[in-house]
């Protein structure tokens, strides 16, 4: 070759590391060719084997190895150089979590086919699970790999080597001025009066991290700040507190929370540590560990990845997020680290505890949700809770402006954000107009690409490189949102601001060789609600009606609770449904191609949540068994029907459901908040729902409980039947109040112990919670009682 690929990776080496920046090299065409290049350039370059990493399907050099699958497993490291091997396919997510484990001073090697041939080719395992049913790896497109080419040749920092044409299409050469290492700068110093030991301020690499750590000195209060600081200004305060911290990747965060957490430990304090998965926490409890072995010993018999414990009696342990919650009251400190990643209602319910902190990524390499700054900011702030806030800036793991951050900001999204307050405030659902977002626009028009799925991060509380690319080239997807032509709004984009955005899967529609494969037990990638009616609730049938799922929906923050998402909802209904009246016979013809049997969602059940999807007309046919290990929350599965087909589906699901939720509040869902429980009843249909079958005996002893001295525990079965119908049907003319209708499920549902259901509703005692039972069942006894019934009623109406 007539090129120096070697020396090019010399130069681009020598730059990153002048600079403490990064570089990015593509060695671009025959993978055995880009392989020989790649082992000469690290033989040439001055960085330990150790330091180096290729990610890829095969163990072809002498470094670590791993698979794309693996690459979370760089998280929380670092590396000096790596090399990522896509020739069989792209992992979105990998080549983030890859961009964020090198160094400042480091070198990314991608080896990928010839750029212009790489956006048309097809394999590897993700493209694989694009291929939804019915749906075959011929339908995915390449749209995310268009993009990403083009990313490639667009931005700085990124040399460029096309192996086949023997050609340095961009050397990547930034030349930028010296700049002054970290070396060269000051030495940072603890803040005056500061109650953490001074070690933990030495150990801090940046002012920003300086701050952070004084932070959670608040969390320092009243009797065990005076314990265990010994200064004065620890004064008795009973204000529960907060800290928040945010930050992008590589700005120190974890560290300085781990730091916050280790010099609270060496002086006895107990930290409680949570995350979305434990390897989160890892950097925590690697600062802690150094901390407080300068500061006090460290038990070495309690000393793992996910504890330890101090000489003075001082701990850190980590647990996940449902098994935090459980145990808040035995912390004296808690901290939240990634809690972008959880979603909001645990997030509340972390927000319990009197002294938390929440360490939050920003724009993540593995993806973030933005529930949390939009969201839950607007819960912590309604809370008691005193909250400090302190964001970190400057970069550790390299420099400032770096431009291989900048590259994968703009390929990945990781910045995409909904558009500015201004130019939205005044939507409405009557200023707004509906479209499409068809993949090819969104790839040509970057604006409207980045306020769409800047949404869509909003909507989930974790949003990943993958999803952008499910986005553009997944055939089973389609998004429609809701766009505003703002009066103030200047920008050139002519399409209008998007409001309100949705993504959409289609299901169903499958062969009955795909079906009966399904009823054996075998998964069908992308079809969650027939996957389940079909393996779970044993119906064969359920995949064969089409449907579309909406997967997530989200409205612009700054205009909620205008009706905007109901909105969406309604036009979505009316483009696939070929019923939609007031449409011309060639709209209905192309109606009927493009109509689906049903419409679905599926999410974690909260009480706001099921009132809105049943207000848009959705409707509950199944509950989960278990919590999801995130959310904590147990999912519900909604079908709205609009065609016959579909409502024969929904109507046997929402008949079985009915009759099972009775058994099931007494095992699988005995732990299920009333609410949900209520709401969920709320949200199936009268008619499908099945009757109220009740003996003459049955009505005896149900009215004999209301009216007279009989028992709720001698046949719980007739009670529960009556109740399920009451809160199906919801007749107007019974009035009962939330309590009343919390106690129904408690101890009618559920069947909870009488003395635990009057302590949680605040009864005074177990026969005044019993009575009131009794109080709750006489209007239902009155309305759907018969003639046994109505006798038992009148024998002690008088008494």
């Amino acid at each position: 070759m007539d090129v120096d690929v070697v020396e090019l990776a010399e130069s681009l080496f020598d730059e990153a590391t002048g600079t403490n920046e990064r570089r990015l090299l593509v060695l671009a065409g025959d993978r055995e060719e880009g392989y020989g290049n790649l082992e000469s350039i690290l033989d040439s370059l001055p960085v330990a084997i150790t330091a180096t990493t290729l990610v890829g399907p095969d163990d072809r050099l002498r470094c670590e190895h791993l698979p794309q699958a693996n690459a979370s497993d760089l998280l929380g490291t670092t590396r000096d150089v790596i090399a990522l091997d896509v020739h069989d396919g792209l992992r979105p997510n990998a080549l983030g979590k890859v961009v964020g484990a090198v160094d400042g001073g480091g070198l990314l090697v991608l080896l990928t086919p010839r750029l212009e041939d790489w956006p048309d080719r097809r394999g590897g395992e993700f493209d694989e699970s694009l291929a939804v049913p019915p749906f075959s790896l011929a339908d995915v497109t390449g749209r995310f790999r268009r993009r990403l080419v083009e990313t490639l040749r667009a931005h700085r920092g990124i040399g460029i080597v096309d192996l086949e044409a023997e050609q340095i299409v961009d050397d990547g050469l930034t030349n930028p001025a010296p700049r002054c290492s970290r070396k060269q700068e000051p030495s940072l110093e603890a803040p005056t009066n500061a109650r953490f030991p001074g070690e933990t301020y030495e150990a801090c690499l940046t002012g920003d991290q300086v701050d952070a750590v004084a932070a959670f000195e608040s969390l320092l209060t009243g009797t065990e700040a005076t314990e265990a600081t010994g200064t004065p200004e620890a004064t008795e305060s009973n204000q529960p507190r907060a800290v928040v911290l945010e930050a992008d990747r590589g700005r120190g965060k974890s560290s300085a929370a781990g730091l916050a957490a280790g010099a609270m430990a060496a002086t006895g304090l107990d930290v409680l540590v949570t995350a979305p998965r434990s390897r989160n926490a890892a950097e925590i409890f690697d600062r802690a560990r150094e901390l407080c072995g300068t500061l006090t010993d460290v038990d070495a018999a309690v000393d793992t990845a996910r504890r330890l414990e101090t000489a003075v009696g001082g701990r850190v342990r980590f647990f996940e997020p449902t098994d935090a919650v459980a145990r808040l009251e035995t912390a004296d400190v808690v901290i939240v680290d990634e809690a972008a990643a959880l979603p909001v209602a645990m997030l509340e319910s972390l927000l319990e505890a009197d002294n938390v902190a929440f360490a939050t990524t920003i724009h993540g390499y593995e993806g973030a949700g933005r529930g949390f700054s939009v969201r839950f900011r607007d819960r912590l702030a309604e809370s008691d809770h005193e909250v400090a806030e302190r964001t970190l800036v400057e970069p550790i793991r390299y420099a400032a402006g770096d431009p291989v951050e900048v590259w994968a900001f703009r390929a990945l999204l990781l910045d995409a954000r909904p558009p500015v307050e201004s130019v939205v405030a005044d939507a409405t659902a009557d200023s707004v107009e509906y479209r499409s977002l068809e993949p090819d626009d969104l790839l040509a028009d970057e604006h409207l690409l980045r306020e769409a799925f800047g949404l869509l991060v909003l909507a989930h509380y974790r949003t990943e490189p993958n999803d952008l690319a499910r986005l553009l080239d997944a055939p089973n997807l389609e998004a429609r949102a809701l766009v505003h032509h703002g009066a103030g709004d200047t920008d050139d984009s002519d399409g209008g601001r998007v409001v309100s955005v949705a993504l959409l899967a289609r299901e169903g529609n499958l062969s009955p060789e795909t079906r009966a494969m399904m009823y054996d037990g075998g998964r069908v990638r992308g079809n969650m609600l027939p996957d389940v009616l079909t393996s779970q609730l044993r119906d064969e049938s359920a995949g064969e009606p089409a449907g579309l799922r909406v997967v997530r929906i989200a409205t612009h923050h700054a205009v909620r609770s205008r009706g905007l998402g109901s909105r969406l909802l309604e036009c979505i209904r009316e483009e696939f449904s070929s019923e939609t009246p007031g449409v011309s016979d060639v709209e209905r013809d192309r109606r009927s191609r493009e109509t689906v049997d049903w419409l679905g969602t599926g999410f974690g059940a909260t009480p706001d949540l099921l009132e809105f999807w049943r207000e848009n007309g959705y409707r509950t046919v199944h509950v989960s068994t278990t919590r999801n290990d995130a959310s904590g929350e147990y999912s519900a599965l909604m079908l709205a029907p609009t065609t016959e087909s579909g409502a024969d589906l929904y109507d046997r699901h929402a008949d079985w459901f009915a009759r099972r939720f009775p058994a099931l509040c007494t095992d699988a869902l005995s732990d299920l908040d009333p609410d949900v429980a209520r709401r969920l009843l709320r949200s199936v249909d009268d008619a499908p729902a099945p009757p109220l079958e009740l003996s003459e005996h049955d009505w005896r002893v149900v009215a004999g409980a209301a009216y007279g001295p009989g028992l709720f525990d001698v046949d719980p079965a007739p009670f529960r039947r009556l109740v399920v119908r009451y809160f199906v049907e919801n007749p107007p003319d019974i009035d009962l109040t939330d309590r009343e209708e919390r106690l129904l499920v408690l101890r009618a549902l559920q069947g909870r112990d009488v003395s635990t259901v009057a302590e949680r509703l605040a009864y005074h005692s177990t026969g005044q919670c019993m009575r009131a039972l009794g109080t709750a069942l006489r209007p239902l006894v009155d309305r759907y009682g018969g003639d046994a019934a109505l006798k038992e009623r009148a024998r002690f109406a008088d008494k």
